[in-house]
C-alpha cells in the first residue's frame, strides 16, 4: 500500500520528527538536494540512525561536505532539538526508512511539500551497531567482480585490485546518489522494461564501472537498464562484448572516437571517466549535444590548459602560483575544471565538483557532477569572461559547444 500527498512544507517535516526519533523504528534517514531559490545547505548530504553506545542509545548524524563526512552523535534526550535543527535545514529532499515503510518528502519550486509513502512487504530489523562496516553496494563475491578480474574464483577480493574495488565501491555510491536525487527533483525520468535507462560510457576501457553500473542498478535497484560503452581500441570492445556475455548483461560495445559515437536515442546519463586530457572536454560536449539529463566525468590530466599556462604571461598577482612547475600543473587542474562547470552552468545543468574518491586509492579523485535543469545560468557567463580574459586561456570545451552552435 503506498500514497501521495501535497501540502504544508512544515507540517510534513513535523510528520517526520517521530519515526526519526525512535531508535525502535528507524532505520536510516537522508537529506540531499537543494529548495529552489535558497542558499544551499552547509552539508551536501545527511545520514541519520540510531546507535547503541555505552552510554545508552544515540541519534547518529554523519554530514558530508565537498570532501569528508562528519559524524556526531546525540544522546535522546537532547536530539530533538538536533534533529529540529537539521529538519530546518534548506534541503531539498528527505528519503526516510523504517521498519514498515519508506517515505519520501520533497520540495517543491513552491516550497511545499509532496510526500510519498510506501509500505513494505515485509518489515526490517533495526540495526543499531556503532562499530559496523560500511554496507557494500556490490558484495565481493558478486559475479561482475570475478569477470574484471578484482577477485578469485572464489570471491575473494585480490590483494593488489582493493585500490580499484574501492574506486568502484564509491563511484556506484555517487552514482546511486545522483541517479536517486535527479528522480526526486523529476530532472531525470522513470524507466520502464520498454524504455530502459540508457547509459553511455565515453573512453570506457576495460568498463569496469560500465559493468558495475549496470550489475548495481539492476540487481540491487531494480531499475532495468541499457549501457553503451565506447572506445577507441578494437581490443576493449572485443574484450568487454565477451564479458558482457559471460554476465548476460544488456550491453554494448562499439569502436570510435568519443566525437564520432552515434546513438539510436540520446542517453539518459553520460559517464566520462579517467576520459585524458581534452577527450573529457570532447565527452561533456557530447553529453550538452545530446541534451543528458545526468553527467558523471571524472577528468584526467589537464595538459590543454597547463601548456597554454606555460606560454601565456601570468596576470598579477599570481605569478607565484606558476612560477614553479607543480604549482602551475594544479592550478591547471583548478583552472580546466572550474571552466568546465561554468560552461555547462551556462548551457543549462546544475554543477557540482565533488571527490571521487580518497588520494590514497586514486590521484585522479577529482568528479564533474552535471544535472540538466534547463535554467541556464547568466551570471555563470559575466564570472568565465573575466576569468579566461584575465588568465588568456581558451578552453577546449568552449571551441567544442561554440562550433555544436554553430552547426545546430
Amino acid at each position: 500500500m503506498s500514497g501521495a500527498t501535497g501540502g504544508a512544507l512544515e507540517e510534513a517535516l513535523a510528520r517526520l520528527r517521530a519515526p526519526l526519533l525512535d531508535p525502535e523504528r528507524l532505520v536510516r534517514a537522508v537529506a540531499s538536494g537543494r529548495r529552489k531559490g535558497q542558499e544551499p545547505p552547509r552539508w551536501r548530504r545527511l545520514e541519520l540512525r540510531h546507535v547503541d553506545l555505552k552510554a545508552g542509545p544515540h541519534l547518529q548524524v554523519t554530514a558530508y561536505d565537498a570532501t569528508q563526512a562528519h559524524t556526531s552523535n546525540h544522546a535522546l534526550t537532547g536530539a530533538d532539538a538536533a534533529l529540529d535543527a537539521l529538519l530546518a535545514l534548506p534541503f531539498g529532499n528527505w528519503h526516510v526508512e523504517t521498519t514498515t515503510e519508506t517515505v519520501q518528502l520533497r520540495v517543491t519550486k513552491k516550497l511545499d511539500a509532496v510526500v510519498h509513502t510506501a509500505r513494505r512487504a515485509e518489515a526490517v530489523a533495526v540495526d543499531r551497531a556503532h562499530d559496523r562496516d560500511k554496507p557494500r553496494l556490490l558484495a565481493e563475491d558478486d559475479p561482475v567482480f570475478r569477470e574484471l578480474g578484482l577477485t578469485d574464483a572464489q570471491g575473494r577480493l585480490k590483494p593488489t585490485r582493493q585500490a580499484k574495488y574501492r574506486q568502484v565501491e564509491e563511484f556506484l555510491r555517487l552514482l546511486d546518489a545522483s541517479i536517486t536525487e535527479a528522480r526526486a527533483k523529476g530532472h531525470l525520468r522513470r524507466p520502464t522494461p520498454e524504455d530502459p535507462l540508457r547509459i553511455v560510457d565515453l573512453g570506457c576501457g576495460n568498463a569496469y564501472l560500465t559493468f558495475a553500473a549496470q550489475r548495481f542498478l539492476t540487481a540491487t535497484r531494480g531499475l532495468p537498464v541499457v549501457v553503451t560503452g565506447a572506445d577507441v581500441k578494437e581490443q576493449s570492445r572485443e574484450h568487454n562484448s565477451a564479458v558482457a556475455a559471460r554476465l548476460g548483461v544488456d550491453a554494448e560495445f562499439v569502436v570510435g572516437s568519443i566525437a564520432d559515437v552515434e546513438l539510436p536515442q540520446p542517453p539518459d546519463v553520460v559517464l566520462a571517466l579517467h576520459a585524458c586530457d581534452t577527450a573529457t572536454d570532447e565527452a561533456l560536449a557530447r553529453a550538452v549535444g545530446w541534451e543528458a539529463p545526468l553527467v558523471l566525468a571524472a577528468p584526467c590530466c589537464h595538459h590543454d590548459v597547463a601548456a597554454q599556462l606555460r606560454r601565456l604571461p601570468t596576470p598579477a598577482p599570481w605569478a607565484m602560483l606558476t612560477r614553479h612547475g607543480i604549482l602551475r600543473e594544479r592550478l591547471a587542474d583548478t583552472l580546466t575544471d572550474g571552466l568546465r562547470a561554468s560552461l555547462l552552468r551556462q548551457r543549462g545543468y546544475r554543477v557540482d565538483v565533488v571527490q571521487f574518491v580518497e588520494s590514497q586509492h586514486t590521484p585522479r579523485n577529482t568528479m564533474l557532477r552535471a544535472v540538466r535543469t534547463g535554467g541556464e545560468a547568466p551570471e555563470a557567463r559575466e564570472e568565465y569572461d573575466e576569468l579566461v580574459g584575465a588568465w588568456g586561456v581558451r578552453p577546449r570545451l568552449a571551441e567544442l559547444l561554440e562550433a555544436d552552435r554553430a552547426g545546430a
